[in-house]
């Protein structure tokens, strides 16, 4: 006759091999740091990667800390379940690529936390090779084409319409990639083409006389001649 006693008592026969934790951490922790430098590398978002990426080990390594702990105990697994219930993780996830390797890293934590060694690491290395030729893929294309320039700009004024007449007076290509309200902050982020530094330096100038709380950055221009 089945006993939920028995059940219990099964679930929770299962002691923490210390050694083993320290090992799958280890491998945890080097996994998620090359995910680090191939996110850096061959990332596509806007954001800043590298800040971004600093938040993999940590997040793998608290996942597999959490699986680790409530596997062996079926109290800390339903206790974990009704904490979930309560506490709402916000996170602001601006572009689908973040949220998929932000869920690879949970990948990792989970494999590595439930002791799935091999498959976690031959996933990774197959998941980081197709990505790879993706991106060789992508840089090809990018060869035969010119390089653009992405252009964040974040201002308290609401008319976009005089920060694209500075743009496209400028520049030969101007595309308006994302635009974000923030509190009370309009946050711009577009994709121009040019080949021409003066071009640059002039619109600085322009979008700077044209309002004093107006902030920029001009970011990953490849082709550019200094």
């Amino acid at each position: 006759m089945f006993r939920f006693e028995d059940f219990v008592n099964e679930f929770s026969a299962d002691a923490i091999n210390h050694e083993q934790f320290l090992f799958n951490l280890f491998i945890t922790a080097l996994l998620t740091y090359i995910l680090s430098l191939f996110y850096t590398r061959y990332g596509n978002t806007i954001s800043n990667r590298k800040q971004f990426a600093n938040n993999f080990m940590l997040l793998a390594l608290t996942t597999m800390l959490i699986i680790y702990i409530v596997k062996s105990s079926i109290a800390l697994s339903l206790g974990l379940v009704g904490a979930l219930s309560i506490v709402r993780f916000r996170s602001a996830i601006k572009e689908p690529e973040e949220l998929a390797f932000l869920f690879l890293c949970i990948g990792v934590g989970l494999g590595m936390g439930a002791n799935q060694a091999i498959i976690t690491i031959l996933a990774f290395i197959v998941i980081l090779a197709l990505l790879f030729i993706q991106a060789m893929i992508k840089r090809k294309k990018r060869a035969s084409t010119p390089d653009n320039m992405f252009i964040n700009i974040s201002t308290s004024k609401t008319d976009v319409k005089p920060i694209t007449d500075i743009l496209t007076s400028l520049f030969t290509l101007v595309e308006l990639k994302r635009m974000d309200q923030i509190d009370n902050r309009l946050e711009l982020s577009f994709i121009i083409e040019t080949d021409s530094l003066d071009k640059i330096t002039e619109a600085k100038d322009k979008l700077r006389d044209l309002s004093s709380d107006l902030n920029f950055s001009f970011v990953e221009q490849r082709n550019l001649a200094v």
